[in-house]
């Protein structure tokens, strides 16, 4: 029996998910991605599909604000994905001392004006390639001592006028 578009569609779709999870690495995205995009039967797909980490993606944690301050420091939880929304106000995350649980944080900016300050653990890993600035460029130093076993942090979305500085915690 031949294999449908909308099943390979499907298997893609599910594999970009695992991937953007991070359940799967790079690697094995592209080779099972490769398995997929060259299957003829359904059986060929559900071979590139096997032993597929299960999952349902995490629910988003909101923290919004119109104006005032978003705050969040000490020993807090941070989830594996976060959205921070602020049209006017300041916001302060700490994670240097938070509760990481996932190997990959996303947290999604959603800020109009205002400044933003992310503080990460000396750790970590950042990514903030899925970042738009609009009036003022980020700031932002790689750590020195960042290791690959740190927790990986992806920051995406977007920046109105304010700026954004992003840097590793010194403990």
């Amino acid at each position: 029996m031949p294999l449908g578009e909308e099943d390979r569609e499907a298997a893609v779709q599910r594999l970009q998910t695992a991937y953007a999870e991070g359940r799967i690495s790079h690697e094995e995205m592209d080779e099972r991605l490769e398995q997929v995009l060259t299957a003829e039967t359904p059986g060929a797909l559900a071979s590139a599909m096997a032993s597929l980490p299960e999952g349902s993606p995490e629910p988003t944690s909101t923290i919004a604000a119109a104006g005032g301050r978003i705050r969040r420091r000490g020993a807090w939880r941070v989830p594996r994905n976060l959205k921070v929304a602020s049209a006017f106000g300041r916001v302060h995350l700490d994670l240097s001392r938070a509760v990481i649980e996932h190997p990959v944080v996303d947290i999604e900016l959603a800020l109009g004006t205002g400044r933003a300050k992310i503080t990460v653990p000396r750790d970590a890993i950042i990514d903030v390639e899925g970042l738009s600035t609009g009036w003022k460029d980020l700031r932002y130093r790689p750590g020195r001592r960042s290791r690959s076993d740190g927790p990986k942090i992806r920051i995406s979305g977007s920046m109105g006028f304010g700026r954004l500085k992003i840097h590793h915690a010194r403990r």
